[in-house]
């Protein structure tokens, strides 16, 4: 239960606060600390997998927890980003560009809610390597809005970020499909 994987599945539970916080009223070396602490926070995403594969200490707390972290993180920060206004400025996600947002926050609770139905089945649905993509992307997205609001003198870097997220909501809405699709065959 407190193996290394676990550990750092759960360290990215216990820093959504954090970002939360540094994100609340930013200046630019808030989102520089922001950033960083974001880049870390992601590569455990990725590390606590690999370990716990190359381990073979596969847990079920792991597995878990493991969707649970992502989510709240990518719905924390995306939260943070419609709702922090720099300096009476507009919020770094804002507009049109809500709409990948939220189709990225919808698409979380839907999935969420059919695993867990599924999960009564006794039905697994496996993570499919073009959700991985889709959490790969959107990490990406929101560490890029993070580092635009570090470098408003370059905003390329925050449109970079408003790009990277409408095309992770593409790849939402397509993976999001093939759950659903997978779930109805089980509800029949």
């Amino acid at each position: 239960m407190l193996s290394l994987p676990n550990l750092l599945t759960l360290s990215r539970i216990i820093a959504v606060p954090l970002l939360v916080f540094l994100l609340w009223s930013p200046a630019p070396v808030d989102y520089a600390i922001t950033f960083v602490l974001y880049c870390v926070v992601a590569v455990t995403d990725y590390l606590d997998g690999y370990l716990a594969r190359a381990w073979g200490s596969i847990s079920r707390l792991g597995q878990f927890l493991d969707p649970i972290a992502d989510k709240i993180m990518v719905a924390a920060v995306i939260v943070m980003l419609i709702s922090t206004r720099k300096a009476g400025e507009v919020p770094d996600i804002a507009g049109f560009h809500l709409v990948p947002a939220l189709v990225i926050l919808l698409r979380e609770i839907i999935v969420s809610g059919l695993r867990e139905y599924l999960a009564g089945l006794q039905v697994s649905v496996p993570v499919s390597a073009l959700a991985k993509w889709k959490t790969t992307l959107q990490l990406v997205a929101l560490g890029a809005l993070i580092l635009g609001g570090a470098v408003p003198h370059m905003p390329w870097v925050h449109q970079l970020g408003l790009g990277c997220l409408w095309t992770a909501a593409a790849l939402t809405l397509v993976t999001g499909y093939d759950y659903l699709r997978t779930g109805l065959k089980h509800m029949a």
